[in-house]
């Protein structure tokens, strides 16, 4: 019903203002007309037609508007409207100096303009900054709510900051860990890490533009699929020449966590007492552990140096040697874990084929 009201009033609002712009055609080409009634319907009628188009994308507009608006919460409308406001006042209140100003007529122009365009500015600046710090200004209108009251005490913790760096972005596992709700709080990009990221997608090196244009992809899926929780910060320090100088030093002033997989970042920032989150010790915590009497499928890709041996690769690239498992090389088969060792190169795995030990 609505789509059809909102549809019904650009088309009567349309052919209204059709059949009214007949009388602003001039006097020597309306004297010309021998039938104007039948001019102002044509007019109408055209008028209409665009009204229809007119009507046709505001109510695919709104119905979109709609929808975004119903999955947002309700947190996040309140601050995005109070910094909007908030946006719009500041606007008021620095504009109000230059309308006393003395104008000439001839610019007068410029003080509409000034105040639209001042607006617009603020009103995002507002949005923004009630994205970034939405859920603290909660807490500063509503002290007494639970979740204030057990942050206040100590039982709840709030969910700090995650800071991510440029090698985390182009490893790309940050986004699987997101898609699974592992990594919770704010995501926050510092603006020159993006910077990072378009130097190394413009490099003449093609190592180096290849890896630049998967981190801009990557980091274009998540802001599409997260665009509440990551945002781009457009902190900047000249005064530091590195980027992982500039990742440490924005982690102190936020107390955030830097998220990354780089070892010397992560040593330099444990120096400075930075909270670090590295994947790639994420990714070898959680391993799986083969005990011996454990089965697994293999593929064995190879011959191993013993005559009898084959060997395959787990997933996490650890390498499995199978004893009498020369004779399945290409093949698929399940076989039974005997023992581990841990090498200064990694972990390995000895196993036999099921079908030998069952037999």
């Amino acid at each position: 019903m609505l789509d059809a009201v909102i549809i019904a009033l650009f088309v009567i609002a349309a052919a209204g203002v059709g059949f009214g712009a007949v009388d602003l055609l001039p006097p020597d080409v309306l004297v010309q007309v021998t039938n104007l009634e039948a001019v102002r319907l044509i007019a109408s009628a055209f008028a209409a037609i665009i009204g229809l188009a007119l009507g046709l994308t505001a109510q695919t507009t709104y119905r979109r508007l709609e929808a975004r608006v119903r999955k947002l919460s309700i947190e996040i409308i309140l601050t995005r409207a109070v910094g909007w406001i908030l946006g719009l006042l500041l606007a008021n209140l620095m504009l109000a100096p230059i309308f006393l100003l003395p104008i000439p007529h001839e610019f007068a122009f410029v003080k509409p303009m000034m105040a639209v365009l001042a607006s617009v500015m603020f009103s995002f600046f507002g949005v923004s900054l009630a994205d970034t710090h939405g859920r603290t200004f909660l807490r500063l209108i509503n002290p007494n709510s639970i979740e204030s009251m057990l942050v206040a005490e100590g039982t709840l913790k709030p969910a700090t900051t995650k800071i991510l760096d440029t090698s985390c972005i182009i490893d790309g596992r940050v986004e699987e860990l997101l898609d699974t709700g592992f990594i919770e709080g704010q995501i926050l990009v510092p603006q020159f890490v993006l910077q990072e990221l378009q130097l190394l997608a413009d490099a003449a090196n093609d190592q180096k533009r290849s890896r630049g244009r998967r981190g801009l992809d990557i980091l274009n899926r998540m802001q599409n699929a997260y665009p509440e929780r990551l945002v781009i910060n457009p902190e900047e320090y000249e005064e530091i020449n590195t980027v992982d100088a500039k990742l440490v030093r924005f982690a102190q002033e936020i107390n955030g966590i830097l998220l990354t997989n780089d070892y010397n970042l992560s040593k330099v920032a444990n120096l400075q007492r930075v909270p670090v989150l590295n994947i790639n010790d994420l990714a070898q915590a959680i391993r799986p552990i083969y005990l011996p009497g454990d089965t697994l499928e293999l593929k064995i890709l190879k011959l191993g140096k013993e005559p009898q041996q084959g060997v395959g690769y787990l997933e996490d690239g650890t390498m499995v040697v199978v004893e009498e498992g020369n004779t399945h090389v290409g093949e698929e088969i399940r076989v039974m874990v005997t023992s581990a060792l841990q090498t200064s190169a990694g972990r390995m795995i000895f196993a036999k084929p099921q079908a030998s030990v069952m037999a």
